[in-house]
């Protein structure tokens, strides 16, 4: 029973992210780009000042898979690196946590670019 409450906080979670994002683009002028950015500086400011932790404890992947847990995998691992190392850690630490998945989106965009043929609208 504990497992099924995990997914569905996951649920909870994620889709209240994904929620605040398409009431975003649908009643403001932002553009998806905009919002992409907003999310992970709001993943960022939020982990800052102790906040996205706790979301991340009940959420578990639906608060760690959207563009907010990108922000908060940042913020993270900047701040242990300016634990370990200063300011220099600061901005390597940021870089070395999230490493992976930069290097996943950039393998699998251009694998994907290669694959198929764009087309203009």
């Amino acid at each position: 029973m504990d497992m099924l409450m995990n997914f569905v906080w996951a649920f909870i979670i994620g889709g209240a992210i994904c929620v605040v994002g398409q009431l975003l683009l649908s009643f403001t002028r932002l553009t998806s780009a905009r919002i992409l950015v907003l999310f992970v500086v709001l993943g960022v400011f939020l982990t800052a000042i102790g906040i996205y932790e706790s979301i991340v404890e009940l959420g578990g992947a639906g608060a760690t898979v959207p563009l907010t847990g990108f922000g908060y995998s940042l913020a993270n691992g900047a701040i242990e690196g300016a634990m370990e190392n200063g300011i220099i850690g600061a901005i390597t630490g940021g870089l070395t946590a999230t490493a992976a998945g930069i290097a996943a989106a950039i393998f699998f965009g251009y694998l994907f670019a290669i694959i198929f043929k764009p087309h203009s609208k």
